[in-house]
């Protein structure tokens, strides 16, 4: 079994603190943007479809370049979130997490629309014929049925927050214990006379967690699918 350096493990711990804090803050904006992509009907859907996804698209440098200029101590975010609560994003674990949070969304999204486009309608449609308002429709209905998908995109959000580092180094640079992540610390490992050992122990983590996560988000796909009891 290898044996991890304290600053490995700290990079580790970070990882996953990161990669919480980002999906757990980022899942209730991903029902709710879900929602709106499977159900609404309105001008400019399919731009916020593709303002959702182009995070996937653009390089992760650009990602973590605008979120400096938008969050960062000068920017216009950054500045009243700094004066009025407090909150720094820039070159601390927050922002780690926010950057990790931005590129991880439209997993979150993609697999919890899904579910909600699968969701037999009928269902809801009798619970409001029931006397039900809309909320508690969504909450004891919508909801349960789109668990499996909401779990799904989850874990998948989770393994890509994991994995994470374009648009974090840019965004927070690479500073060990603060924002020094599996990912910065491997890529500071290869920069290290040395460091070989270090990188393919955080690789071997790295590549670890992110198959779990992976094969977590399969088994959860398979079972939102319809008729997922005859398959094999």
């Amino acid at each position: 079994m290898p044996t991890f350096s304290p600053a490995e493990w700290q990079a580790i711990a970070l990882s996953l603190k990161v990669a919480s804090v980002a999906t757990l803050v980022s899942l209730p904006l991903g029902i709710a943007a879900a929602y709106l992509l499977a159900r609404g009907r309105f001008p400019g859907r399919t731009l916020l479809d593709g303002f959702i996804h182009l995070p996937l698209i653009v390089p992760p440098v650009v990602t973590g370049y605008a979120l400096l200029i938008l969050f960062g101590r000068r920017g216009p975010i950054g500045a009243f979130l700094e004066s009025h609560l407090g909150l720094v994003f820039s070159f601390r674990w927050t922002g780690a997490a926010l950057a990790a949070g931005v590129m991880s969304f439209p997993l979150l999204v993609r697999p919890i629309r899904l579910a909600l486009e699968q969701i037999d309608r009928r269902l809801e449609q009798a619970a409001s014929t029931l006397g039900a308002p809309p909320w508690k429709v969504f909450a004891t209905i919508t909801l349960p049925l789109a668990l499996p998908g909401i779990l799904a995109g989850f874990v998948l959000a989770f393994a890509k927050a994991l994995g994470e580092f374009g648009a974090t180094i840019t965004f927070v640079s690479n500073i060990p214990g603060e924002t020094q992540t599996i990912p910065a610390a491997i890529y500071a490992y290869t920069e290290t006379p040395g460091g070989d050992g270090g990188a393919l122990r955080l690789a071997l983590v790295s590549v670890a967690l992110a198959m779990a996560a992976l094969l977590a988000s399969e088994l959860l796909t398979r079972w939102s699918r319809p008729g997922r009891e005859n398959a094999p």
